[in-house]
C-alpha cells in the first residue's frame, strides 16, 4: 500500500527495536562490531565506518522520501558532494555548473579538482541551448551537469526534466543539489535527475544542532562505486549525527508547510517595500521561474533573496539590525537567519563568474509568528 510523505517520513527506516520495543529506534554509539569467529559476522556490521545500524536506517528513510532506492548518509554537504564529485569523474571530465551556485562547491570544482584535471563551465542552466553548447564538446573522462533549483542564493529555478533531457542526449550525467527544496517539496529522481545531494545539516536535519549531507541514487552501479569510495575513503556521519537527522526528517513535512506560508509572506512584504529593489522568490508572479516551480514543485521553499536599495553599506546595517532573524550562515533551521552572501557564503567566488551582487541579502525564513518576522524586517529596512 503506497503511504503519503508524512506516514513515509515517520515509519521507513523506523522499525521499534526488537529487543525492548523502543518505538524509536537506538542509537548504536559503537565504532566497532563482535563476531562470533573469524570471517563469521554476526550481522551485516563490523566496523563503523562501513556501516552503522543507524545511518542505515537514516539512509533507508531519506532514500523513501526521495524515491531513490540506495542512499548515502555522509559527515557534510560538502563531503557528499566530493563523494559524487569524486565518484562519477575522472581526469579530463567537465563539469557543467550553474552560474548561481553555493560558493563551497564552486571552490571545490575550481580550486580543488582542478588540479585533477577537471574543467568546469559555468552556464545558464536554465537555458536549453546554453546548456546544448556547454555539453557540445567531448571530454575524455565524462561530463557531469550540476544543478541548484532553487538555487543558492538567488533561487533561480530550472526546468529538472528539460535539463535532463538535454545531458542525456549527451552522456552526461545529472546531479541536483535538492537542498533548498527538500524531497518534500521536490524528488528530482523522478524528474530525470541521476543523483540527489543534500545538505542534512538544512531543513532535514531542520534544528540547526547537526552536520552532514546525504547522496541518493536509484541507478544500483553507480550505487555500488558510492559504497566503495564511501567505505574506502570515510565519507560518513556519526552515529548521533544520523540519529537527528532521523527525527528531524520526522517532522519535514510540518516545517516545510510553515517555512513556506511564512516565506511567501515576508517575499510578498519585501515586495512592496520601497527599499527593496529587487525579490527573488519563486512564489512570486514576477519571478522569472514562476511557473516552472509551480509545475515542479509543491510548493516554493522557505528562502527568500533580496537586494536592497542603497548598495552594499546599507544592505549590511540592514542585516546587523534585525532581532528575529539572527545574523548568521546556513538555513533550514526552525529560527529565521539573514546574512550578506558576498561578505559571507559567497565570498570565496568573489570576482569570478559566480559572484553575487554585494546589495543581496539572502533570508532563511523560520517558523517563528509571521507578525513577528516582517516588523522585524521593517524595523530593519526603516
Amino acid at each position: 500500500m503506497d503511504h503519503g510523505f508524512s506516514t513515509r517520513a515517520i515509519r521507513a527506516g523506523q522499525t521499534p527495536d526488537p529487543v525492548t520495543g523502543a518505538v524509536v529506534p537506538p542509537l548504536y554509539l559503537t565504532s566497532t562490531f563482535v563476531q562470533d569467529g573469524v570471517g563469521r559476522m554476526r550481522s551485516d556490521y563490523e566496523y563503523s565506518r562501513a556501516g552503522n545500524p543507524t545511518r542505515t536506517a537514516a539512509a533507508t528513510q531519506l532514500a523513501v522520501l526521495e524515491q531513490g532506492t540506495q542512499a548515502f548518509i555522509t559527515g557534510s554537504g560538502m563531503s557528499a558532494t566530493d563523494l559524487v564529485l569524486r565518484t562519477t569523474l575522472r581526469p579530463g571530465s567537465r563539469v557543467v555548473l550553474g552560474r548561481d551556485a553555493y560558493g563551497g562547491t564552486t571552490r571545490l570544482l575550481t580550486q580543488v579538482l582542478d588540479s585533477w584535471g577537471i574543467e568546469t563551465i559555468v552556464a545558464d542552466l536554465c537555458e536549453a541551448a546554453v546548456l546544448e553548447e556547454a555539453l557540445s564538446r567531448s571530454a575524455s573522462g565524462g561530463q557531469l551537469v550540476w544543478v541548484e533549483t532553487p538555487s543558492n542564493p538567488l533561487l533561480q529555478v530550472c526546468d529538472i526534466a528539460a535539463v535532463a533531457e538535454v545531458a542525456h542526449t549527451h552522456g552526461a550525467r545529472v546531479c541536483v543539489d535538492n537542498t533548498f527544496a527538500s524531497p518534500y517539496l521536490q524528488n528530482p529522481l523522478v524528474l530525470g535527475a541521476d543523483v540527489v545531494v543534500h545538505s542534512t545539516t538544512k531543513y532535514l536535519g531542520g534544528h540547526s544542532d547537526l552536520v552532514g549531507g546525504a547522496v541518493v541514487v536509484r541507478d544500483e552501479e553507480l550505487a555500488e562505486a558510492l559504497k566503495l569510495l564511501q567505505n574506502a575513503v570515510g565519507y560518513v556521519s556519526s552515529p548521533f549525527d544520523a540519529w537527528l537527522l532521523m527525527r528531524g526528517m520526522k517532522t519535514l513535512a510540518v516545517r516545510m508547510d510553515r517555512h513556506c506560508a511564512n516565506a511567501m509572506a515576508v517575499a510578498t512584504f519585501l515586495e512592496q517595500h520601497p527599499l527593496v529593489s529587487r525579490v527573488h522568490y519563486p512564489g512570486l508572479p514576477s519571478h522569472p521561474g514562476h511557473e516552472t516551480a509551480a509545475r515542479q514543485m509543491r510548493d516554493f521553499g522557505g528562502m527568500v533573496s533580496f537586494n536592497v536599495a542603497g548598495g552594499r553599506a546599507e544592505s549590511i546595517r540592514v542585516a546587523e539590525s534585525t532581532s528575529v532573524f539572527l545574523l548568521a550562515e546556513s538555513l533550514g533551521g526552525v529560527e529565521s537567519l539573514v546574512e550578506h552572501p558576498a561578505a559571507m557564503t559567497h565570498a570565496s567566488v568573489e570576482g569570478t563568474a559566480s559572484a553575487v551582487d554585494d546589495d543581496l541579502l539572502r533570508l532563511s525564513v523560520g517558523i517563528e509568528d509571521i507578525d513577528d518576522l516582517i516588523d522585524d524586517l521593517g524595523r530593519a529596512l526603516a
